[in-house]
């Protein structure tokens, strides 16, 4: 794995050139800028569906991955991809293998360039007649990690964007509070509820990884900024430079997580790019 680290956190990355690392990838994910897991003298800060599993499905994955789609979410029209064949932006070629399952045919030939407190992951995409290049950067200073994304159409034409990201948030027996900005809330459901305060909480424990609820929230009027308890820190704020174009919640028994999307198309020669910063506070 690659390390990013100073004297308050250490950061985990997956490499997407190491054997071993690549088993704990697939067809879900970004490969570069894939964040692990992040430490401070308590322990490990961030958990995932199957935690404390140490080798997750790559599905399920863990820590803070944030993901290209290939299928349009609601509708599952197919993105980028024809007869389930091309590419998945920051992962690589893909196409069915003989149990039917997508799989990875050739990955993404990344570069990565280094520095003291920041990792950067470059690669460039074609076929089926788009054309991309990515840029991942992921910094840390201080106990403040950011995770930004360039995307550029290199292509002739339109270059659908449908991206999110799925930070998985420790629970603390089980439970979490959220903090949400003004103006945000959701409809009334069997697994959370938003009090007058803005504060997003269970309304009960799940029992096991298969128990759970998704929800989508009501999008407020600016970027997302919420502030999360912890088990073993005063607590984490997670923010958005961008107001998102969805953004729904889930849980299970092992951990909960809130889902930024972005939805558009970008045009011929067009760039996009947006940041997500984690404040991690101080140890209890």
């Amino acid at each position: 794995m690659l390390t990013l680290a100073n004297d308050s956190l250490r950061v985990e990355l997956l490499d997407p050139a190491d054997a071993a690392d690549r088993t704990r990838l697939g067809t879900r994910y970004c490969w570069g800028g894939y964040v692990w897991q992040v430490h401070d003298s308590a322990g490990p800060l961030l958990a995932g569906p199957e935690w404390p599993v140490d080798r997750p499905t790559a599905f399920n994955g863990q820590g803070l991955p944030e993901s290209f789609r290939h299928a349009e979410f609601g509708t599952g029209r197919p993105v980028i991809l024809q007869d389930r064949r091309g590419f998945i932006i920051g992962i690589g070629d893909v196409a069915p293998n003989m149990a039917g399952e997508l799989a990875v045919t050739t990955p993404c030939t990344w570069s990565l360039t280094t520095a003291a407190d920041a990792i950067e992951f470059c690669t460039a995409q074609s076929g089926n007649g788009h054309a991309c290049q990515l840029t991942r950067r992921i910094a840390l200073t201080g106990r403040t990690l950011a995770s930004s994304t360039r995307l550029t159409n290199t292509g002739n034409g339109p270059l659908p964007l449908h991206w999110f990201a799925h930070p998985f948030f420790a629970l603390t027996d089980r439970l979490i509070t959220c903090d949400l900005p003004a103006g945000w809330g959701m409809d009334e459901n069997v697994g959370y509820e938003v009090d007058a305060a803005h504060r997003l909480s269970f309304k009960r424990r799940f029992l096991h990884r298969d128990d759970g609820h998704f929800e989508p929230l009501r999008i407020g009027p600016g970027p997302l900024r919420v502030a999360l308890s912890h088990p073993t820190l005063t607590g984490l704020i997670f923010t958005t430079d961008f107001i998102p174009d969805f953004c729904p919640v889930w849980g299970n028994s092992n951990t909960w997580s809130i889902e930024p999307y972005l939805q558009t198309e970008l045009a011929p020669g067009a760039t996009r790019a947006w940041t997500l910063q984690y404040e991690f506070g101080p140890p209890r």
